[in-house]
């Protein structure tokens, strides 16, 4: 057994612990013990016992990405602020300021890469169980906790359309399952690269606003976009068909949490929170409810200082002028036709 296998060996015990449960849960269901469909299931198995487990992690990966795109902005504000400065003093308070941008916002950049940096251990361990099945099978290798020489025998015999979990594409060699393992190993690295770069369109560009997808940051997550599943696609020529499928299975897995958590949860002023928008619109439509828009409520500062004078509500009513014109006068059978003006030369009535 080698360095390497000396340090995964815990890791090891517990992956091919679970393995076994659930290929005996499957045999005692009525499913052939030496079967593909028994041992691709409890890698399947594996995947499920593994995600849930790492369900609070999903979610602080969700919330570190979301939050390292949001405060990109900010981000390049404090580059340009040191631009072009290499001296100590400089780069200590560009960290400085940047470190206090990740305490304001409760965020971290390494949050984002916890899923799959705890995966790691876990995905080289299943390698290596199935990469020694042969020898456990032969008896040249120890035994990895439940997992006998006989059970061995069993896993190295399963085959899926042919080819055997522990076959790799560059190992195939020229033995009649040669051309079912390369068919079967092309068939899972597309599957894996596809649902790797779906899993990142989907978190990158129908969760972010538009102000979040520009900059450098958002540049770097362009480049991984296309570059982790090429990355994925050269490497996995060497990797065990068992190992493929976990790979497969965790990106389906990922890709539905993904799903559910964004069209649940999503960022303010992405895509996904436009969609729900119209959904919860189109819902209150058939069911006969009318959403009132969101109103903005705009408060109007007054000058502090100066009481305002209480006014009378008559003074703004409209005054009404007495008509003092002067009516002429019809004359009655008592007096006589005519103005009632004095003759002239007559005398006038003194005043009083």
């Amino acid at each position: 057994m080698s360095w390497f296998d000396g340090l995964l060996k815990p890791i090891m015990v517990v992956v091919a612990w679970i393995m076994v449960q659930f290929h005996s849960l499957l045999t005692t269901l009525g499913l052939d013990p030496e079967s593909g469909a028994a041992w691709g299931l409890s890698i399947v198995g594996l995947v499920i016992v593994i995600r849930i487990l790492l369900i609070p992690l999903f979610f602080r990966q969700i919330k570190a990405s979301r939050g390292m795109q949001l405060l990109a902005p900010e981000m390049q504000a404090i580059q340009k602020k040191y631009k072009g400065k290499s001296d100590p003093a400089s780069r200590e308070a560009m960290s400085r300021e940047t470190m206090a941008l990740y305490r304001e916002h409760g965020t971290n950049p390494f949050a984002s890469c916890l899923p799959i940096l705890l995966q790691s251990p876990i995905f080289f361990a299943l390698f290596r169980v199935l990469i020694e099945l042969p020898r456990i099978a032969a008896g040249t290798y120890p035994p990895i906790g439940p997992m006998t020489p006989e059970l061995a025998a069993q896993a190295e015999a399963a085959t899926i359309f042919g080819a055997p979990l522990s076959g790799t594409f560059m190992q195939a060699g020229s033995g009649p399952d040669a051309m079912n393992i390369r068919i079967v190993t092309v068939v899972l690295i597309i599957a894996m690269s596809a649902t790797t770069f779906l899993t990142q369109r989907q978190l990158t560009m129908k969760n972010m606003p538009p102000a979040a997808l520009q900059g450098p940051m958002a540049q770097q997550q362009k480049v991984l976009l296309y570059v982790l599943p090429l990355i994925f696609a050269f490497s996995g020529v060497n990797f065990p068909i068992g190992v493929l499928i976990y790979w497969t299975t965790t990106n389906l897995w990922s890709m539905g949490q993904q799903f559910y958590t964004i069209r649940r949860m999503p960022a303010p002023g992405s895509q996904a929170e436009i969609a729900m928008k119209e959904r919860k619109a189109r819902k209150a439509k058939a069911h006969g409810l009318i959403e009132e828009p969101e109103s903005t409520v705009v408060i109007e500062e007054k000058p502090r200082g100066q009481r305002e004078q209480p006014k009378r509500k008559d003074r703004n009513k409209p005054r009404v002028i007495e008509d003092r014109t002067v009516k002429p006068v019809t004359p009655t059978d008592d007096e006589p036709d005519g103005p009632s003006t004095p003759a002239p030369g007559a005398p006038t009535k003194p005043k009083k």
